[in-house]
C-alpha cells in the first residue's frame, strides 16, 4: 500500500489527480467499497493502479444508469486509474483499464467511469480505447466545492435488448 500511496502522490503532484481526498490519500486509495483493485509492476517498480467500485457520485451513477438503461446495482465504476509519470505511453494505462473493464463484465456489471473535464490526457486514453461520452455532470464534494466531469461508458456497457 505504501507504494500505491507514493504513486498517488506523484500523480497528484503532476496532474492534480485525485482532486479531492478529505481523509487522506491512503484512505482514498484503500476504499472499502472496491470490488477489486490491481497494480502494474515493471521490473521491481509499481507503475500503475486501477480499482473497480460499486458506486461514485449520485449524478454520475444516475447518468450511467440512464445511458445504459441498467439499474445502478448492475454498474461498476472504473476508478483510481493512475500511471507513474515515468512509465506513461507504454500501454500500462490501457492494460489496467481493459483489465478492470473485463473484471466488471465478469461480475455481470456494465463498466463506466467519471473523469474531471480538465484531465484531457485521461480522456484521450478512454476515447482511444473506444469508450463513449454519455454526458457531463457537476460533481459536488464534501466541502461545498463542485467541478465538471464527463461520464464515459465502456464499449462493453451494453443496454438490455428492447422488449
Amino acid at each position: 500500500m505504501d507504494a500505491v500511496v507514493r504513486l498517488g502522490e506523484l500523480v497528484h503532484e503532476l496532474d492534480g489527480y485525485p482532486r479531492y481526498f478529505p481523509q487522506g490519500l491512503r484512505s482514498f486509495l484503500a476504499a472499502t467499497e472496491a470490488l477489486g483493485s490491481w497494480v502494474a509492476i515493471r521490473g521491481s517498480d509499481l507503475v500503475g493502479h486501477v480499482a473497480l467500485h460499486r458506486r461514485t457520485s449520485k449524478p454520475a451513477m444516475d447518468l450511467a444508469g440512464r445511458a445504459t438503461r441498467l439499474p445502478v446495482e448492475r454498474l461498476a465504476v472504473i476508478a483510481r486509474l493512475m500511471v507513474a509519470p515515468a512509465a506513461r505511453r507504454a500501454g500500462i494505462g490501457r492494460s489496467l483499464l481493459q483489465h478492470a473493464e473485463a473484471q466488471a463484465v465478469a461480475l455481470g456489471r456494465a463498466p463506466f467511469l467519471d473523469v474531471v473535464t480538465a484531465h484531457t490526457a485521461a480522456i484521450e486514453l478512454y476515447e482511444r480505447c473506444g469508450w463513449s461520452k454519455a454526458g457531463r455532470i457537476i460533481a459536488e464534494i464534501g466541502d461545498g466545492q463542485s467541478f465538471e466531469e464527463f461520464v464515459y461508458l465502456s464499449p462493453k456497457a451494453t443496454a438490455p435488448a428492447a422488449p
